[in-house]
């Protein structure tokens, strides 16, 4: 809470309304699947990740799209404290090679992901 130069502090006029709170992160962790609906503003429902061990695989030189299973989370660029947690951006280790995950798992419900 900020100060007022005489020292006074500063008072909200108002608290946060439902929709204005931040929601829980969901970070998508690498292990057995696992699925949750949510309600979403306006009455709607959205499959969300919790875990998950598959991965929607394009190999952009074949233009084949694969569903195969993940062995590791190799590197975390947005945060390295990070461990077996999918987000966009990882490299992923899969039976196909190297891929990148290319959109957000906690919020689609799957994983895809492009070869490297």
């Amino acid at each position: 809470m900020a100060r007022k130069i005489s020292g006074g502090k500063y008072k909200d006029y108002r608290k946060k309304k439902l929709h204005e709170i931040p929601g829980i992160p969901r970070l998508v962790r690498l292990g057995e699947e696992r699925k949750k609906k949510i309600r979403m503003r306006g009455g709607g429902e959205k499959t969300v990740l919790l875990a998950t061990n598959k991965a929607n695989v394009l190999d952009s030189k074949t233009k084949k799209l694969q569903v195969v299973k993940i062995k590791a989370v190799v590197e975390i660029p947005s945060n390295r404290y990070l461990k077996n947690v999918l987000l966009k951006g990882n490299i992923i280790d899969t039976e196909l090679g190297k891929a990148k995950i290319t959109n957000r798992p906690g919020q689609e419900g799957a994983v895809n992901a492009i070869l490297i």
